[in-house]
């Protein structure tokens, strides 16, 4: 494999591109993740589109042209220092055989976000660039923690960040140590057998999910399996899932990490060996800690589980 490079550190100055790749978005949705940007010192540099409107069975920032163009003008302009999506939804997945990376090549840059936008993480990973898997600028209805921004900015400072959260009775102890690939579930799953997927071998696998069934979060389980994809990691890192199981979502399950949905997983992967930790911070939650795609991690399944970068 291919040594994953990573993107230099921004100063203050440098400026940020603001793109819309997939849901459309209002403005005052982004005002405050925008001006806290700024007041971290960086410039916002707006995409064309981030404000369009396309209706075509969903609620678009603009055609796919209008989106693509956008996403490849900010890879490759040698002004831009980082990109950070909108939001997700659903989109990118239209866009993924049209990326240009002319110039990003002698200019790697950060690309933020999650959701849909693992489609685009996953092409980059690829390509053999760095990503970081956290909050867009918009956040959900149910909010999100100033330590969750807090944290994509030290990322782009250079400072990366370890993690050390409460283990669960689904967790299966060891360690080991890989590079973590992964973010949505429903868009890795989207992606398996095709050139754009994820390569597995010997990596550390992290998942999360919102809204989805039961025997949706069950299918697409197997589909990994079937694949063979957990014949081939050596960690996996269940995330958030939040608002699962909409046939019975009067049951007090908690919101963000599911449990029916950690014992499912957990059965499916039973057979195999390799240390599962669940209720992960990163995800659609409120605690929305960032990882990043592509780096080297050490995990660490015991009393707590410690993930290092």
């Amino acid at each position: 494999m291919k040594k994953i490079i990573f993107p230099k550190s921004l100063k203050k100055g440098d400026r940020i591109a603001i793109i819309s790749p997939a849901g459309s978005v209002e403005i005052p949705q982004l005002e405050q993740t925008l001006n806290l940007i700024k007041s971290n010192g960086y410039d916002v540099v707006l995409g064309e589109n981030l404000y369009a409107k396309y209706q075509h069975g969903y609620s678009y920032a603009g055609t796919e042209k209008q989106r693509i163009n956008d996403l490849n003008r900010a890879l490759n302009d040698p002004h831009i220092a980082a990109i950070w999506a909108s939001r997700g939804g659903y989109g990118c997945q239209q866009l993924v055989q049209h990326i240009k990376l002319s110039e990003f090549k002698t200019n790697p840059k950060w690309f933020i976000g999650y959701s849909d936008n693992t489609v685009i993480q996953s092409y980059l990973f690829q390509k053999g660039y760095a990503s970081i898997h956290g909050q867009t600028i918009k956040t959900s209805g149910f909010g999100v923690t100033e330590k969750s921004y807090e944290l994509i900015f030290d990322i782009l400072k250079g400072r990366y960040p370890n993690y050390k959260i409460d283990s669960t009775a689904f967790n299966r102890r060891g360690e080991t140590a890989g590079v973590l690939v992964g973010g949505n579930l429903a868009l890795i799953y989207a992606l398996l057998g095709t050139q754009y997927s994820f390569d597995f071998k010997d990596k550390i696998l992290f998942i999360e999910d919102i809204g989805e069934n039961f025997y949706a979060m069950d299918r697409m389980i197997m589909s990994l399996e079937l694949a063979g994809v957990f014949k081939k990691i050596k960690g996996l890192i269940v995330g958030g899932m939040t608002n699962m199981g909409k046939e019975n979502e009067n049951e007090n399950y908690d919101q963000s990490f599911d449990p029916f949905v950690n014992q499912l997983i957990a059965e499916r992967v039973s057979k195999y060996d390799f240390p599962t930790a669940f209720n992960f911070p990163n995800g659609h939650i409120f605690d929305n800690r960032p990882l990043i795609i592509g780096s080297e991690v050490k995990m660490s399944v015991g009393e707590k589980v410690v993930i290092e970068i």
